[in-house]
């Protein structure tokens, strides 16, 4: 790679040495430096990564890009540009030769529902054998294998590496949770998506590190359809003309209230052998009987979302094979039950909102007894403890009280937390502070018509205890314990 050959983007000054310089990669952490690197200088909430810029001149890197002066080596390469993050993408979309060109790219923002319409399209696309990448919440899913991030967006050197990995291992598509901050800090720059979906929008990620205020969390989320060449939006939302202000792309519609391209009605909750999931009628530019294998009515919002991206590349006989057969780990995720007439669900609720939100779209399937099995983190503030509890109370026909990520703290402490706020209500609960043995008690004790929610852990496979993480899956401890006892 040439210098200027990654620069062919973007907009810069070059205030000292020479563009046409062979470069070996890009980094923007300057620990990771080699000989001949380019090295990215990114101004960030905690940390300011100008001041690094003499050491990486130093430690080999041939130049470096920067928003605002620097000291370098004498025969270091700096290149200005307005907005360091912004460049990044664009370099590390050159530095792996633009993945984005080899693939359909399909972009998922919203408060909520990001991770569960991702999931539906990939089962959408692959039920007619596309295969398809994801990047979000969940990690990177490539065919079967996941690699773990730290992210629901990554970096956009990430991105770029992920995306190329994805082409070269034969994925035709990649969908992509595009996060208000990863929007925010430019993570899905340097190419513009085919396909854009916003699902709702409400109160969340204000103040902090994150957004000033409701109006650029907005604004912020509204930076996708000015990214993307399609876009699809809920027009329930209250919220879908602030985020469709000044966009740039053509606009499909999906809802359920309000008219739209693809709509949804006769929404009806499907309960069967402990077997829970959604049905409607799609209607619009396209007609189904649509069974969704995820319980809840909001996820017909999330099925109409992926529809409405789906029917630009696949018939309707793979869309309604990918929303039955799909699952989405962690996010009400049915676990199948060989014996017995009742409902296994594990879900990443781990504070008093979503475990409120669990909770009341599992009422609605009218269980025989509603059981909640939960802990709450250490070293994480007490009131979310308290709240967890309380809500539990409130809406659990039993609470079964025990282990999650205890990290530094007594398990047992945590647990005194707990039930300071299950004591403000009438709620049944009962104590078993380790959690295969918690999960156990469930399923010994278990009724027909039971539906038993494992909250907190999700898509986790650990428990943090003292530091270290133990491996820990919820799925593979069920399966044990099916197998211990005979069932």
């Amino acid at each position: 790679m040439t210098l200027r050959y990654l620069l062919e983007k973007l907009e810069y000054k070059c205030i000292k040495g020479n563009v046409d310089i062979d470069v070996s990669e890009v980094v923007y952490n300057s620990k990771n430096v080699v000989p001949d690197s380019v090295f990215v200088c990114l101004k960030g909430s905690a940390v300011n990564s100008h001041k690094f810029a003499k050491e990486a001149s130093q430690n080999g890197a041939v130049a470096i890009i920067a928003q605002e002066e620097i000291d370098v080596e004498d025969n270091t390469t700096v290149i200005m540009v307005e907005d360091t993050r912004k460049a990044l993408a664009y370099i590390s979309a050159g530095r792996f030769n633009h993945p984005a060109n080899e693939l359909t790219t399909i972009a998922v923002t919203g408060t909520k529902g990001k991770t569960t319409t991702a999931n539906m399209i990939k089962a959408i696309l692959e039920a007619e054998g596309k295969k398809t990448g994801v990047i979000g919440t969940l990690g990177v899913q490539i065919g079967d294998k996941i690699i773990k991030t730290n992210n629901t967006t990554p970096e956009s050197y990430d991105i770029q590496k992920y995306m190329r990995q994805m082409a070269d291992e034969g994925c035709k598509y990649v969908v992509m949770e595009a996060s208000s901050l990863g929007l925010k800090w430019h993570r899905t720059d340097g190419f513009i998506f085919d396909y854009g979906i916003f699902t709702n929008f409400s109160d969340d990620h204000i103040g902090g590190n994150e957004h000033a205020d409701l109006q650029e969390y907005l604004e912020c989320k509204a930076m996708l359809f000015k990214q993307c060449k399609c876009g699809f939006v809920n027009v329930d939302d209250k919220a879908v003309n602030g985020i469709l202000k000044n966009h740039t792309c053509t606009v499909g519609t999906f809802g359920i209230n309000n008219n739209a391209d693809i709509m949804a009605e006769d929404i009806k909750l499907v309960s069967d052998n402990g077997y829970i999931g959604v049905s409607f009628k799609l209607k619009g530019v396209l007609q189904a009987d649509i069974f969704v294998d995820i319980p809840g009515k909001f996820n017909v919002y999330n099925a109409l979302s992926a529809i409405a991206v789906c029917k630009e590349i696949v018939g309707i006989d793979a869309i309604l094979k990918g929303l039955h057969d799909v699952k989405v780990k962690g996010r009400v995720e049915l676990v199948p039950v060989k014996n017995g007439n009742y409902t296994l669900i594990i879900d990443y609720a781990h504070n008093a909102v979503s475990m409120e939100n669990i909770l009341t779209v599992l009422r609605e399937y009218n269980p025989k007894r509603l059981i909640t099995l939960f802990g709450a983190g250490g070293n994480r503030p007490k009131v979310r403890r308290y709240e967890m509890g309380e809500m539990s109370g409130k809406m659990s026909d039993l609470s079964v009280i025990t282990a999650d990520n205890s990290r530094f703290e007594d398990v047992m402490d945590i647990i005194e937390d707990i039930k300071v706020g299950i004591a403000k209500t009438n709620g049944k609960y009962i104590v078993i502070p380790d959690r295969k043995e918690a999960i156990r008690y469930c399923i010994e004790n278990a009724q027909d018509g039971d539906i038993i929610v494992f909250a907190g852990k999700g898509h986790e496979d650990y428990q943090e205890i003292k530091g270290i993480k133990y491996h820990f899956d919820e799925r593979e401890v069920i399966s044990d314990i099916f197998k211990e006892l005979g069932v």
